[in-house]
């Protein structure tokens, strides 16, 4: 059961973000930055799979994340919950439970044998989907996943994350263009300002940070190679 009081967007964020910084998932490295997957730098890392190991922590924003959809989306807007593979399993089963609806998740692709599945659990026509995620970067992979769900003559017009880089201005259009809003509890922006508030790096590394989420095509391009 979902409890009927919630604190406004802005104080989820906020929290969502001060968790995330409590567990460590949050990453912060200027001096040697990370490689992300099309193999530029970067500055900052998140690890939102943490989050399975902290049942208080887990269970708060699974909350938030539930009241979050049903606010912007309708109290009786799904039919059926679906994870992406692999990190959106546990949170669509977390918020499955909390809104008393069917969880399934979908694979990256056919697994190859058998049934050849890309959905599993039973998903049927006409049923509208909510994708659950841990985070979007860009959005692309969830545009996958979208129309892996469409194929099964569901309907899929929205995706819920944890959390959202909020740095690529051209995400929630291109999701947008694709017929699915985008709903989320916080970004790296929401990120940085409690990383000042709690101390929790150098002044330093944060200017980086802050210079690279101001304009990360920018920055990776003075750095790459």
């Amino acid at each position: 059961m979902i409890p009927s009081a919630f604190p406004p967007a802005s104080e989820m964020a906020r929290l969502t973000a001060r968790m995330l910084l409590e567990i460590k998932a949050v990453h912060f490295n200027a001096a040697e930055p990370y490689i992300y997957a099309s193999g530029l730098p970067g500055p900052t890392y998140i690890d939102c799979r943490k989050l399975i190991s902290y049942p208080r922590i887990r269970s708060t924003l699974m909350d938030f994340l539930t009241v979050t959809v049903m606010r912007n989306a309708g109290f009786e807007a799904f039919d059926n919950i679906a994870g992406g593979e692999t990190a959106g399993i546990p949170f669509a089963a977390l918020v499955a439970e909390r809104m008393a609806l069917p969880m399934t998740y979908v694979r990256k692709k056919p697994k190859g044998y058998g049934r050849n599945a890309r959905i599993e659990g039973a998903m049927t026509e006409g049923q509208r989907v909510l994708l659950v995620e841990d985070l979007t970067t860009d959005g692309g992979s969830k545009l996958s996943f979208v129309d892996a769900i469409r194929e099964t003559g569901a309907s899929c017009a929205h995706t819920a994350v944890i959390f959202y880089y909020g740095i690529f201005p051209d995400t929630t259009q291109r999701l947008a263009d694709h017929g699915v809003s985008l709903h989320h509890l916080c970004t790296w922006w929401d990120v940085l300002e409690e990383a000042r508030a709690m101390g929790s790096f150098d002044a330093e590394t944060l200017r980086e940070v802050e210079a690279f989420l101001n304009d990360p095509r920018a920055w990776q391009e003075a750095r790459k190679g």
